[in-house]
């Protein structure tokens, strides 16, 4: 028998029902962790769309890169449940597969047609795989990044300067093709008075405590012929790591330090170049692609005042990888939201809306455009340096393979203490033993 009461009031609670549904995937929220910079900013801007198209709320904790390493390896060494996405530093990658911190997206990627060949394949080498060329991918390419060079075009362009440097050198003013035309000019510059402020050459990383004077050593390692093991023989270093072109190679860094950099500078690293850069401290500054849209929009040093160049070469022509890859944190309890975004991340269009926001696309559907390397003046030799880079051990161990380094180059490039070739022949002794204790040798 119809009962109107009766059915108006199933009818109410089952429009609740749905009410409270539609609520509740309206309320799904997922953090994503990164470091605090300004490609940060722009992820931000761009997972408004994520949240627009799929309902689903965005946190974020970024971190100081001064603290990101210890905070988020904390963070997964104990198993956290903060960060559902983390954008990862490309040498955690093998810590992180091997101690079960990351989802492997082997599966996932194949019933989603996420083809990791549509990404350059330095980034997938570099941010997604272990082992290492190998088939295994535990994030997604998501910030490309390597060392690269701003300076400063204004002073460069100078006729009175141009006129002194071609006299001298015999060749034009102009960004340095070679490392040994990086130091004739920093050496041009370094104690100069420009505009009524002395000014210095070049700045290089010399910072001690986390990464820095490793990445930018490596820099110059790389072109002179350093290797980290024998191609035919896995972990075994000695007369890779400390040949006699590496050797060449840490002594030139050190002639540069020496030589071309303003004085107090003994312990910095990205922020402390901006600063220097910014001030108009320097004529030339190494540093990360990841700023130079940044710099390029400062009201003081960018615009018509900045140029960009990418690493020079010696030897060999190589720079220093950075940038990060994306993953989905094993211990999310939202880990079907987090992979959710992963695919919407990896599509052409959200990849072309992050390179134009100021994140570093490593989608081939961005970097491949025939427009992409007139769309800023930094694009060309972002494309160049993706081309060549190469990267530091990814090894469950990195870490004490990194501090390793950073002890053994700082004090003999900064303090002052042996030679070059004590350095690297200590540090092929340092990393034996870490490779020894984890049973690799």
């Amino acid at each position: 028998m119809f009962k109107p009461a009766r059915v108006a009031g199933a009818l109410v609670f089952v429009a609740s029902l749905f009410a409270a549904t539609i609520a509740s995937a309206q309320e799904k929220t997922i953090t994503l962790c990164w470091a605090a910079w300004d490609p940060a900013n722009a992820l931000v801007e761009l997972s408004k769309d994520f949240t627009a198209k799929s309902g689903i709320k965005m946190k974020f904790e970024f971190v100081p890169w001064t603290s990101f390493a210890d905070r988020f390896l904390n963070e997964l060494n104990s198993k956290g449940k903060l960060c559902d996405l983390l954008i990862g530093d490309s040498q955690w990658i093998g810590g992180a597969a091997e101690n079960g911190h990351y989802v492997k997206l082997n599966e996932f990627f194949d019933k989603n047609g996420i083809k990791m060949s549509d990404f350059m394949p330095a980034t997938v080498t570099g941010y997604s795989e272990w082992p290492k060329k190998t088939p295994n991918y535990w994030a997604l390419p998501a910030m490309g990044d390597a060392a690269g060079w701003a300076y400063r075009k204004d002073w460069f362009s100078r006729p009175e300067l141009q006129a002194e440097f071609k006299k001298k050198h015999n060749r034009d003013l102009a960004p340095p093709k070679t490392y040994e035309e990086l130091k004739q000019i920093g050496e041009f510059f370094q104690g100069r008075m420009i505009d009524g402020k002395k000014v210095y050459g070049a700045y290089i990383f010399t910072e001690r405590g986390s990464e820095g004077i490793t990445m930018g050593v490596t820099n110059v390692l790389y072109d002179w012929g350093f290797q980290y093991d024998d191609p035919k023989k896995p972990y075994s270093m000695n007369g890779f790591v400390n040949s006699a072109d590496a050797v060449k190679g840490l002594e030139f860094y050190k002639a540069l330090y020496k030589c071309c950099t303003a004085p107090g500078l003994t312990n910095a690293y990205m922020q402390e170049g901006l600063d220097a850069f910014k001030s108009g401290q320097v004529a030339m500054m190494m540093n990360w692609f990841a700023f130079f849209p940044g710099l390029y929009k400062d009201p003081n040093v960018g615009g018509d005042k900045i140029g960009f160049f990418a690493n020079p070469a010696a030897k060999q022509h190589f720079t220093q990888l950075g940038g990060q890859g994306i993953s989905v944190v094993a211990y999310s309890a939202n880990r079907d939201s987090a992979l959710q975004y992963i695919k919407w991340f990896a599509t052409p269009d959200v990849q072309k809306k992050w390179w134009a926001l100021g994140g570093y696309s490593c989608h081939k559907a961005v970097l491949n455009d025939p427009g992409f390397a007139t769309s800023a003046p930094f694009a060309p030799d972002f494309l160049q340096s993706m081309s060549m880079v190469k990267d530091f051990w990814a090894e469950p161990s990195y870490a004490q393979l990194l501090l390793a380094m950073q002890k053994r180059v700082h004090d003999y490039v900064v303090a002052d203490k042996g030679t070059a070739k004590e350095a690297l022949d200590g540090l092929v002794s340092d990393w034996t033993k870490v490779f020894k204790d984890d049973g690799k040798l």
